[in-house]
Formats: C-alpha cells, structure tokens, sequence
C-alpha cells in the first residue's frame, strides 16, 4: 500500500492576502491506493505521484510530453539483476578448477616469428577447427601451386598448342611431357595423382622432358613429407597428455579435521578410467602474499606442502579414489591459521597429479586448486570404495566422491591446540600445580579470542 498526499496546487496559486489572514495549517487529504503494477500507470496517471509536483517545471521534467503522453523509454542497459553492493567478489586464482591456468600475457617482442619457428607446438596447440582448416589448405594449395608448374612445363614444351593436343598426337607424331594432358584441369589431376602416389595409368610422365621428370620427383617427396607432417600433428593433438587429464578428477572442496591428535588438510583425487596412471605422484603448493624482512611484498609466493597418503607418501599405487593429506604441523604454512583466518585470508592452493599413461607411455599432469572458501573447516570425506560381495570385487561410488561428513574439530589454530595438548600433558603429571593454573589460563584465554572473532 502507498500514502498519497493531493498537490497543493492550488494552495501555492491563491493571493498572499489570504494565505496571511489564514494561520490555520493547510489541511491535505489523505488517500490510500494500490501500487501501480508498473512505471507506465505512474507516469500516465500524474494524480498518482507519491510526490509533491511543482507548477513551475516543464511536463517534460516528470517524463511527459507537452501534449501529456508519456514519452517512450529507452531499454535500460543495466542488468536487472544488478544492485548496489550485491556483487559477487570474484576471488582471484591461478589456476581453475578444470586445471586451466589464469594467465594472459603481453607485451611479447616478436611473438609470431618465435610461434613460427616452432611450428609443429603451435599447430598442436591450435583449437581443432584451426588445426582442419591448416589441415585441408595444405593439400588444397600444394596440389593448386604444383598443377601450376606442370601447367607452365606443358605451355613452354608447346603441349598445349592445338595441333599437340591428345586428340592430334597421332596424326602429328607429337610426344608430349605428359600423355592426356590438354589444360589446366587436367593438370591439377595429374598433380593429386603424383604427390600421393593414386597413379590411374592414363597421365603418365615421358622421357621427353628432363624438368617434368626432376619435378614429379620433387612432388612425390613433398607428398609424403606433408602427409607425415599433418598426421603427426593430428595424432600428437588426439594422443596428448591434456586429454587424459580430463578422466581425473580432484574433490570439489578441501576439508580440515582432525588425525591422530592433528588438524591436517584432506582432499580427493580419482581415475574414471580402468587404465592406470603408472608412477602417480601428487603436489601442493600454497600462493599466498608474504613480505621479506626487507619490506619486499611477494604477492604470488609459492610454498611446497608436505602431503601424503596413509603411510605411502607422496607416490600413489592409483588403483582407486584416495584422500591425499597434509598434516599441519610447525613446518606447514597454515601452523597459525585457526578458522575465522581461514575465511578472511587470501591465498590458493594448487594441486597437481603426474603419472604416465598406461595405455599410450606418455606423462600426463592434471591439475586443479583451492582457494579459502572452498575448504571446509570440520569436516571429512566419506567412504567411497566398498567391497560387493556379489561381484566379489571392489566397487567405487562416484555418486559420494565429493561427498563429507560434519565432526567435532577445534576451530583453534593447530599451534595453539598444540600448545594446549603440551599443558594438558603437564597437568596429568601429579603434583604439578603451576601447569594446572598455565591449563586454566589458557583456556580462558582461548575461549575469549573466539569470541573476540566472532563477535
């Protein structure tokens, strides 16, 4: 519902003598009506403004024309979803999810002749329409430039003269460079025939010319180098490691919980293919802002983080998904990191799996990263792989592969539950009572920075 109050029109154009003999307050009426359903009723209904209309101000000031009809708006360019401070902070990462790197580069001195010299990456490299397109113009235009030399051997031997023409041969006793040959389109098939070798048996070359014989050969060693060329661009392109790195799969969130009296980082690594990875090994590297002790900002500094699996290491027998670990100790970069840090800092973690395809021999890498709000504090990963009886073998459930489960973790950072864990330890110790009042202050103390932070 909207309150609107009448215009005091006609109260501003009365005579001063009776607004001054008149003390009384201006009594206005009160109305109460429904809200418009859009800008259009507001605008054509001018009685409706919920706002006092000044006389003195064009029509058009209130989006009227000088006739009364509204104006015809011009659409918007602003989203409607857009509010003032409903943005969403887009945190910056080095690397996606999907294992891209977010990285542009510019200002590259002499970019495409360095791109050129190493031709055979860069087609590689190309997306696959490039790749075709490359693909189908280097036959199309090596047999177009090849039909042109054979072309310019017929004209200067006099091949093409009309006496010399296949169907006259006979009667004039004319050897030609190459039999059946009696313009250009003919020369262009005798080019497909001789650069892959397809030899119909009716163009043949003569011994009539020596630079017909020196350029069939010259053309059937191009063909092959070219076929070998663009097939190995090709099979490189379907065989390469990036493709592979698509069937391995990182859990969507990190987790932190508790193992074995620590707080350690956890996540998820899988194959979707019965093809082992021979040799896998798993990396983390934590980028995060760190100032040197000479005031030196790195704001992409890079540590390396001590992870492992089990009791295995680093180095994965990959037959199934496993949870790779890091466990927080005092060499780890998030020994002083308690929750509410966690959440307020900056920084990524970039996870990377390397190994060698068993089916093809070649290194593939997948990669992947976390960034602070997409790891969970106080929480697991749930199981994944079980053993069916009636298979008798060992099933995987992908459908719970990012799946976790909520525990009891202490949201103080691992330091101080450390530091906890070591006071506690002196309190069971008997007739040590100054522990006893160092474990009471410490709580105390621990219990009231919480709350500071949370508050």
């Amino acid at each position: 519902m909207r309150f609107n109050f009448s215009s005091h029109t006609a109260a501003t154009t009365t005579t001063s003598s009776t607004t001054t003999s008149s003390h009384k307050p201006l009594k206005r009426p009160l109305t109460i009506e429904e809200d418009p359903d859009s800008l259009d009723s507001v605008i054509s209904n001018p009685q409706s403004y919920p706002i006092t209309i000044v006389p003195n101000r064009p029509a058009s000031f209130y989006g009227l024309s000088s006739n009364g009809k509204p104006f015809q708006r011009q659409q918007s360019c602003r989203s409607r979803n857009f509010r003032p401070g409903s943005m969403r902070r887009v945190r910056r990462r080095a690397v996606f999810k999907n294992g891209d790197c977010n990285v542009v580069q510019k200002h590259l001195q002499r970019r495409r002749v360095r791109f050129l010299q190493d031709m055979y990456t860069t087609m590689v490299d190309w997306q696959w329409r490039w790749t075709l397109l490359a693909f189908a113009l280097s036959f199309i235009l090596s047999w177009l430039f090849f039909a042109l030399i054979w072309w310019l051997i017929m004209y200067t031997h006099g091949d093409l003269e009309e006496r010399h023409l296949p169907a006259n041969q006979e009667d004039s006793g004319w050897s030609p460079c190459v039999s059946a040959i009696d313009g250009f389109t003919s020369c262009f098939l005798f080019s497909i025939e001789t650069q892959h070798t397809i030899g119909y048996g009716v163009r043949t070359t003569s011994p009539e010319c020596p630079e017909a014989i020196f350029m069939m050969c010259f053309q059937s060693i191009f063909g092959v180098m070219s076929s070998a060329f663009m097939a190995g661009i090709v099979f490189a392109k379907m065989t390469r490691a990036k493709q592979r790195a698509q069937t391995l799969l990182f859990s969507k969130h990190a987790v932190i919980c508790q193992r074995d009296g620590y707080l350690s980082l956890m996540f998820r690594v899988g194959d979707m293919r019965k093809s082992h990875i021979i040799g896998a090994a798993v990396r983390a590297q934590l980028i995060r802002t760190r100032s040197t002790k000479e005031g030196e900002v790195m704001t992409q500094h890079f540590t390396e983080l001590q992870i492992g699996t089990d009791e295995s290491g680093a180095d994965l027998f990959f037959i199934w998904p496993m949870v790779i670990e890091h466990k927080i100790d005092e060499s780890s970069p998030l020994y002083n990191m308690n929750a509410t840090d966690m959440l307020q800092d900056k920084f990524e973690i970039v996870v990377i799996l390397e190994g060698t395809v068993e089916s093809t021999g070649q290194s593939t890498q997948a990669r992947s990263s976390y960034i602070n709000t997409e790891i969970l504090w106080g929480h697991r990963f749930d199981p994944v792989v079980l053993y069916n009886k009636d298979l008798q073998a060992y099933e995987i459930d992908y459908a719970r592969f990012n799946e976790t489960t909520q525990v009891d973790t202490p949201l103080c950072s691992a330091r101080e539950l450390n530091e906890l864990y070591k006071i506690q330890e002196g309190f069971r110790t008997p007739g040590n009572k100054r522990s006893r009042l160092e474990t009471t202050f410490t709580m105390r103390q621990l219990s009231q920075n919480h709350s500071d932070q949370a508050s």
